[in-house]
């Protein structure tokens, strides 16, 4: 199980949006250029967010992007499913059915779950669980209150400036 980049990006872009005044929008240009990456390729990571809901886009001059609810109510889960999809890691596709010792292939019905499958999405369950008790403002917060005092400083002209 790994998950792809876009994960990471859209957790480091959407840690700086945290901070947005209230109203205050950022562009895609900006974000793209703070975390070093192109825009189109973070066009189609902030085009799966707002899917999501978790992100919305604001029109004209003084437009982009902004959180579409409190970042008390982003979970890391969120951001993860709206990145990768909400499909199962684990795919059993039953291989037990082509086993040369099963007599019958169709008692394995759901009713008889391959205990494989169960045991790992178990196990996957409890990460998704862990993942949405971790919101975006649980990250900011934690993050944040080490950095210096100059860097803060910094953060907070930075985004005066956009």
């Amino acid at each position: 199980m790994q998950f792809t980049i876009g994960v990471e990006y859209a957790f480091h872009s959407l840690f700086y949006m945290v901070d947005l005044a209230e109203h205050k929008t950022i562009g895609i240009k900006e974000l793209a250029k703070l975390n070093g990456i192109t825009e189109s390729y973070l066009s189609k990571i902030f085009a799966k967010l707002r899917k999501a809901g978790i992100v919305r886009s604001i029109a004209g001059v003084n437009g982009g992007y902004e959180l579409a609810r409190g970042p008390e109510t982003i979970s890391f889960w969120n951001v993860i499913e709206a990145i990768e999809g909400s499909s199962w890691f684990f795919q059993c596709v039953e291989i037990r059915k082509k086993n040369i010792f099963v007599d019958d292939p169709s008692v394995f019905t759901d009713k008889c779950p391959c205990l494989i499958k169960v045991v790992i999405q178990e196990a996957e369950e409890l990460m998704r669980n862990r993942l949405r008790t971790k919101s975006l403002l649980w990250l900011y917060e934690n993050v944040h209150k080490g950095f210096s005092v100059e860097k803060k400083i910094a953060m907070a002209q930075w985004l005066e400036e956009l």
